[in-house]
């Protein structure tokens, strides 16, 4: 009997662990998203925090200016861009109303008969009037979350300033607690960076430049609705394969039907020249010598993330699967034990 103590102590022990793990996992489930996007904009500024380190000696003060700049690069447009953004959805939902889909058909398919034409209208006439009721929905819940949004705005900011400001200790906790080998840590670590430098640079940096500059294209000849379509085009640019030429492709064919041939061809020359060109350059520069992900997976990742996660999904998607990718190749090259256990 006195034998089984010990054993009976750490069942107790282990008992008492996983209640309290359980505890806490439901204490920070409402807030998880936020913590994590707290997280992944440390990482992302964190070099801008290292060089204001080298002005500002108080790191204190360092991450302080740097998570008071981009709360305030977040806050601000929101609250001048959201009431912008509803009334051009509802520009764009009262125009479907009497937008003469048809004859746009009709000159895209000049052959087509009739019937043809009338169920192609009657399916984009659909198409676009659900999109714009969600997106109205969406929005409107916006306003409606305020007060929910401001609290979640509020840990983002707190875990984006104690990330910057404690990363050392940070790095120190997660290092001690890793069940990896020192001797592969680093390499690990490596691994770890290249995959979230490709994702978060590569995709999501990139995307936001090249919708952006699909934006421009909008002002520069005249498109209406250009904020709606800029946030189209940088949502369509953040993923992989599709990119903004699913809302560049009906812009220009809106041209061609509306007889303004010769800016149609001009906007496709400027989305050539300009938007193809520097996705391609910026892209080349920021993922070289870091980790080939294929664009399939992380378009799946991505989607699947965002079903899951909600929009912080279409960044924790990629780097879950790449996570998981590149522990499958460590099993196949028969080295995923040699990252636990220490060499002798």
């Amino acid at each position: 009997m006195v034998s089984q103590t010990p054993d009976l102590k750490r069942i107790a022990l282990w008992f008492v662990i996983i209640v309290l793990g359980i505890l806490v996992f439901l204490l920070i489930r409402p807030v998880f998203l936020s913590i994590v996007g707290g997280l992944l904009l440390a990482y992302i500024f964190f070099p801008a925090y290292k060089r204001l380190t080298s002005f500002i000696k108080n790191r204190s003060l360092a991450a302080f200016t740097i998570a008071i700049l981009i709360v305030l690069i977040i806050i601000i447009p929101l609250w001048f861009l959201v009431p912008l953004m509803l009334q051009q959805v509802f520009n764009v939902f009262s125009s479907t109303q009497s937008f003469n889909v048809g004859g746009i058909v009709s000159s895209i398919f000049p052959t087509a008969s009739a019937q043809f034409v009338a169920q192609m209208a009657v399916a984009i006439g659909g198409f676009i009037g659900k999109i714009t009721t969600y997106a109205l929905e969406y929005l409107n819940g916006i306003f409606l979350d305020i007060p929910i949004l401001s609290l979640q705005l509020v840990i983002v900011a707190f875990v984006f300033y104690y990330g910057l400001k404690d990363h050392e200790n940070l790095s120190k906790f997660v290092s001690d607690l890793s069940p990896f080998n020192k001797a592969n840590e680093k390499i690990i670590v490596q691994q770890f960076q290249s995959v979230t430098d490709s994702v978060l640079y590569g995709q999501v940096i990139v995307g936001f430049v090249q919708g952006g500059l699909a934006g421009l294209g909008f002002l520069i000849f005249g498109v209406d609705n250009v904020l709606l379509l800029t946030t189209l085009a940088v949502f369509l640019s953040i993923l992989p394969v599709l990119g903004p030429f699913l809302i560049l492709i009906p812009v220009s064919i809106f041209f061609f039907a509306s007889g303004q041939v010769s800016t149609g061809i001009a906007y496709i020359i400027y989305n050539l020249v300009i938007v193809t060109t520097v996705d391609n350059i910026l892209r080349t520069y920021l993922v070289s010598r870091k980790t080939n992900i294929s664009p399939a997976v992380i378009l799946v990742a991505m989607i699947g993330g965002a079903l899951i996660f909600g929009i912080l999904g279409i960044f924790l998607g990629p780097l879950i699967v790449a996570y998981f990718i590149m522990f499958l190749k460590a099993y196949k090259d028969k080295s995923l034990h040699s990252l636990i256990i220490e060499s002798e």
